[in-house]
């Protein structure tokens, strides 16, 4: 396995529109199987293909206190909603960054498992959360989008100065 290297807002690539997995085969299982180390590292409880500069209809999460419950959602669509939830999200994306967010507290996917089987969930509450979060990174969207233009700026402006120190 491998570590995968995260962008990071306001990086153009993170709004790229992932397209869908067409076949789910050895390359899918060892992305995935990347991902998750890359998540896990990071530390972080959810992924998108997107964020690693892979714009696939993929993403991984593990909500697990102990990293015992990993899940990878190949091609998920949200088929029902119910209720709400706000949470502070964060992102790997967007190092060191909460904000509050609201969210459908319950949700019901189809996705496909890195087996290639189809398979249906209802998540609820922090795995509902963030299982929406990772689907926007597949649309091009981050969670800064549902905060205020000039917070979002804020942000972008302290992540590029930052990031000018590191490099």
């Amino acid at each position: 396995m491998a570590l995968l290297n995260i962008l990071e807002f306001p990086d153009p690539r993170l709004r790229t529109v992932a397209v869908p997995v067409k076949d789910v085969n050895g390359t899918i299982a060892t992305l995935a199987d990347n991902m998750l180390e890359t998540m896990y590292a990071a530390p972080g409880i959810g992924l998108a293909a997107s964020q690693v500069n892979m714009h696939l209809r993929m993403l991984v999460v593990d909500v697990s206190e102990d990293n015992s419950s990993p899940l990878v959602l190949i091609n998920p669509e949200i088929v029902a909603r119910e209720g709400e939830i706000q949470t502070n999200e964060g992102c790997l994306s967007i190092p060191g960054y909460f904000e509050p967010v609201f969210r459908s507290a319950t949700i019901q996917v189809n996705a496909i498992d890195r087996e290639g089987n189809p398979f249906n969930l209802t998540a609820k509450d922090l795995l509902a959360v963030c299982i929406q979060h990772e689907m926007d990174h597949l649309e091009g969207k981050l969670f800064v989008d549902y905060i205020s233009n000039t917070k979002r700026q804020m942000i972008r402006k302290k992540l590029l100065k930052q990031r000018k120190h590191r490099d």
